[in-house]
Protein backbone atom coordinates (compact mmCIF):
# COMPACT_ATOMS: atom_id res chain seq x y z
CA UNK A 1 0.00 0.00 0.00
CA UNK A 2 1.40 3.42 -0.94
CA UNK A 3 1.57 6.15 1.64
CA UNK A 4 1.39 9.89 1.11
CA UNK A 5 5.18 10.36 1.35
CA UNK A 6 5.75 7.72 -1.34
CA UNK A 7 3.11 9.26 -3.58
CA UNK A 8 4.61 12.74 -3.12
CA UNK A 9 8.02 11.46 -4.21
CA UNK A 10 6.47 10.22 -7.47
CA UNK A 11 4.53 13.46 -8.09
CA UNK A 12 4.20 14.39 -11.73
CA UNK A 13 5.63 17.87 -12.34
CA UNK A 14 3.36 20.62 -13.62
CA UNK A 15 3.78 21.83 -17.19
CA UNK A 16 4.57 25.34 -15.96
CA UNK A 17 8.18 26.29 -15.29
CA UNK A 18 7.21 28.69 -12.52
CA UNK A 19 8.90 27.86 -9.23
CA UNK A 20 6.79 30.13 -7.05
CA UNK A 21 4.13 27.51 -6.39
CA UNK A 22 1.43 30.16 -6.85
CA UNK A 23 -1.54 28.93 -8.84
CA UNK A 24 -0.58 25.29 -8.45
CA UNK A 25 -2.67 22.54 -6.96
CA UNK A 26 -1.20 19.28 -5.70
CA UNK A 27 -3.80 16.51 -5.78
CA UNK A 28 -4.02 12.84 -4.92
CA UNK A 29 -5.57 11.13 -7.93
CA UNK A 30 -8.03 8.28 -7.43
CA UNK A 31 -10.52 6.31 -9.45
CA UNK A 32 -14.21 5.61 -9.06
CA UNK A 33 -15.42 3.32 -11.82
CA UNK A 34 -13.99 4.51 -15.13
CA UNK A 35 -13.37 8.10 -14.00
CA UNK A 36 -10.31 9.68 -12.42
CA UNK A 37 -10.70 12.24 -9.66
CA UNK A 38 -8.36 14.47 -7.71
CA UNK A 39 -8.49 15.85 -4.17
CA UNK A 40 -6.21 18.44 -2.57
CA UNK A 41 -3.35 16.54 -0.94
CA UNK A 42 -3.47 18.88 2.05
CA UNK A 43 -6.80 17.29 3.03
CA UNK A 44 -5.32 13.77 3.03
CA UNK A 45 -3.96 12.48 6.34
CA UNK A 46 -3.13 8.94 5.26
CA UNK A 47 -4.03 6.06 2.97
CA UNK A 48 -5.33 2.73 4.29
CA UNK A 49 -6.59 -0.49 2.82
CA UNK A 50 -10.31 -1.15 3.18
CA UNK A 51 -11.05 -3.08 6.38
CA UNK A 52 -14.28 -4.24 7.96
CA UNK A 53 -16.34 -1.42 9.45
CA UNK A 54 -18.86 -1.29 12.26
CA UNK A 55 -22.23 -0.52 10.69
CA UNK A 56 -24.41 2.24 12.12
CA UNK A 57 -28.18 1.66 12.19
CA UNK A 58 -30.27 4.06 10.07
CA UNK A 59 -27.20 5.55 8.35
CA UNK A 60 -27.48 6.46 4.66
CA UNK A 61 -26.19 3.71 2.33
CA UNK A 62 -23.05 5.66 1.43
CA UNK A 63 -21.94 5.74 5.07
CA UNK A 64 -20.45 2.25 5.38
CA UNK A 65 -19.92 2.59 9.13
CA UNK A 66 -17.09 3.57 11.45
CA UNK A 67 -13.59 2.34 12.32
CA UNK A 68 -11.39 2.96 15.31
CA UNK A 69 -8.23 4.63 14.01
CA UNK A 70 -5.72 4.89 16.85
CA UNK A 71 -8.43 5.89 19.32
CA UNK A 72 -10.40 8.14 16.96
CA UNK A 73 -13.79 6.96 15.69
CA UNK A 74 -13.74 7.64 11.95
CA UNK A 75 -16.87 7.50 9.76
CA UNK A 76 -16.26 5.72 6.43
CA UNK A 77 -18.00 7.07 3.34
CA UNK A 78 -18.11 5.09 0.09
CA UNK A 79 -17.83 7.64 -2.73
CA UNK A 80 -18.99 5.19 -5.40
CA UNK A 81 -22.33 4.91 -3.57
CA UNK A 82 -22.48 8.64 -2.74
CA UNK A 83 -22.01 9.55 -6.42
CA UNK A 84 -24.43 6.83 -7.62
CA UNK A 85 -21.77 5.00 -9.64
CA UNK A 86 -23.06 1.47 -9.09
CA UNK A 87 -22.31 -1.26 -6.58
CA UNK A 88 -18.83 -1.07 -5.11
CA UNK A 89 -16.51 -4.05 -5.05
CA UNK A 90 -13.88 -4.24 -2.36
CA UNK A 91 -10.59 -5.82 -3.37
CA UNK A 92 -6.84 -5.41 -2.87
CA UNK A 93 -6.91 -2.10 -4.78
CA UNK A 94 -9.68 -0.50 -2.69
CA UNK A 95 -8.30 2.38 -0.64
CA UNK A 96 -9.59 4.52 2.20
CA UNK A 97 -8.33 8.09 2.04
CA UNK A 98 -8.32 9.37 5.62
CA UNK A 99 -9.20 13.05 5.33
CA UNK A 100 -9.32 16.05 7.60
CA UNK A 101 -12.38 18.09 6.60
CA UNK A 102 -13.31 21.15 8.65
CA UNK A 103 -11.42 19.76 11.65
CA UNK A 104 -13.15 16.38 11.44
CA UNK A 105 -11.50 13.11 10.43
CA UNK A 106 -13.37 10.90 7.97
CA UNK A 107 -12.54 8.07 5.61
CA UNK A 108 -13.39 8.12 1.92
CA UNK A 109 -13.52 4.74 0.12
CA UNK A 110 -12.30 4.86 -3.49
CA UNK A 111 -11.60 2.12 -6.04
CA UNK A 112 -7.87 2.88 -6.22
CA UNK A 113 -5.28 5.63 -5.74
CA UNK A 114 -2.72 6.22 -8.45
CA UNK A 115 -0.41 9.12 -7.68
CA UNK A 116 0.12 12.73 -6.67
CA UNK A 117 -0.12 15.25 -9.49
CA UNK A 118 0.87 18.90 -9.45
CA UNK A 119 -1.37 20.98 -11.70
CA UNK A 120 -0.51 24.51 -12.83
CA UNK A 121 -3.31 27.07 -12.98
CA UNK A 122 -3.55 26.79 -16.78
CA UNK A 123 -4.14 23.03 -16.45
CA UNK A 124 -7.29 23.57 -14.36
CA UNK A 125 -10.41 24.28 -16.41
CA UNK A 126 -13.67 25.52 -14.85
CA UNK A 127 -16.35 22.89 -14.18
CA UNK A 128 -19.06 22.61 -16.82
CA UNK A 129 -22.24 24.54 -16.13
CA UNK A 130 -25.03 21.98 -15.95
CA UNK A 131 -27.80 24.24 -14.66
CA UNK A 132 -30.20 22.58 -12.26
CA UNK A 133 -29.72 19.17 -13.92
CA UNK A 134 -26.51 18.39 -12.03
CA UNK A 135 -25.03 19.94 -8.90
CA UNK A 136 -21.39 20.80 -9.67
CA UNK A 137 -20.86 23.15 -6.72
CA UNK A 138 -18.46 20.63 -5.16
CA UNK A 139 -16.13 20.69 -8.18
CA UNK A 140 -13.00 22.84 -8.29
CA UNK A 141 -12.76 22.15 -12.00
CA UNK A 142 -11.26 19.69 -14.44
CA UNK A 143 -7.54 19.04 -14.43
CA UNK A 144 -6.02 18.38 -17.85
CA UNK A 145 -2.65 16.64 -17.94
CA UNK A 146 -1.09 14.75 -20.87
CA UNK A 147 -4.36 13.47 -22.29
CA UNK A 148 -5.81 12.68 -18.85
CA UNK A 149 -8.74 14.50 -17.35
CA UNK A 150 -9.18 14.63 -13.57
CA UNK A 151 -12.43 15.65 -11.92
CA UNK A 152 -11.18 17.93 -9.13
CA UNK A 153 -13.31 17.62 -6.01
CA UNK A 154 -13.58 20.28 -3.30
CA UNK A 155 -14.16 17.96 -0.35
CA UNK A 156 -15.12 20.86 1.93
CA UNK A 157 -18.02 21.74 -0.37
CA UNK A 158 -18.97 18.11 -0.99
CA UNK A 159 -19.12 17.41 2.73
CA UNK A 160 -21.19 20.44 3.64
CA UNK A 161 -21.58 21.51 7.24
CA UNK A 162 -25.01 19.86 7.49
CA UNK A 163 -23.70 16.56 6.14
CA UNK A 164 -20.68 16.63 8.45
CA UNK A 165 -22.96 17.17 11.45
CA UNK A 166 -25.07 14.17 10.35
CA UNK A 167 -21.95 12.01 9.94
CA UNK A 168 -20.55 13.14 13.28
CA UNK A 169 -23.88 12.42 15.00
CA UNK A 170 -23.96 8.90 13.56
CA UNK A 171 -20.33 8.27 14.57
CA UNK A 172 -20.82 9.50 18.14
Amino acid sequence: MSDIATLRSRAAPAASTSTSGAGRLEVVSFTLGDEEYGIDIQKVQELRGYDAVTRIANAPDYIKGVVNLRGTIVPIIDMRIKFGLGEPTYDQFTVVLVLNVAGRVLGMVVDSVSDVITLAAEQIKPPPQMGSVLDTDYLIGLGVLEGRMLILVDIDRLMSGEELVRIETLAA
